[in-house]
This record gives C-alpha cells, structure tokens and sequence, in this order.
C-alpha cells in the first residue's frame, strides 16, 4: 500500500507492506501530474514500513527514473534503516540526476528535501 500527498513541488510517499505495480502506478501518475507544472520536483521516500516489492516493481522503477525522468527530479530523499535499501538508492544515483540521500530520521529527510 501507498499513501501520497503533494505540495508545491514535493511528492511524499509512504510505502506499507509490500510496494506493488498498482502502488507505483500510482505514485508515477500523481508524479507526472506534478510534472506538467514549472520547475524540477523533489521526492520523499518513507520506507520504513515497507517489507519488500515485487520484481516486476523494480524493472518499472528503472524505467521511470532512469529512462523517462532522469533529469525531472532535484532531490530525493530515502528514509529507511534497511541496508539493503540504502544500497539500493546509492545505485539509483548512477541512473538518476538528482541529489539522492538516505536518512533514518523521518523530520531530518523532509527538513533536507524541502531547503
């Protein structure tokens, strides 16, 4: 499951349980919605919740950011305590021209993604 809410230029997304295709279709509709207006956005990423994604979750994830919308995003921001996710969003940067961070504290990443 995915909650998602949107400021001017910031996309905040929260993963629980399991990040399905329906979530991330989801996440990319109201992303490019965001899109259409002036200016690069800024993503927020809360993974502490989620337990895992599907494969067919991943494929879609890279073709999103690292085909279609490299250059679309200024900062990204990734709260999780899992390495396996860290490690995950140290790799997105090779696909992803944005400034990408993992954070643990939720307060910290929304305070850094929105300056």
């Amino acid at each position: 499951m995915i909650t998602i809410e949107q400021t001017e230029n910031l996309v905040n997304a929260a993963v629980i349980g399991e990040f399905t295709l329906s979530d991330l279709k989801e996440f990319e509709d109201q992303s490019l919605y965001k899109l259409d207006f002036p200016g690069k956005l800024n993503l927020l990423f809360d993974l502490r919740a989620m337990i895992g994604y599907t494969i067919d979750v991943a494929w879609e994830e890279i073709k999103f950011f690292g085909r279609e919308h490299n250059h679309d995003f200024t900062k990204i921001a990734v709260v999780t305590d899992r390495r396996w996710l860290t490690w995950q969003a140290w790799i997105s940067r090779l696909f992803i021209d944005a400034e990408i961070r993992v954070f643990t504290d939720y307060e910290e990443a929304n305070s850094w993604v929105q300056s």
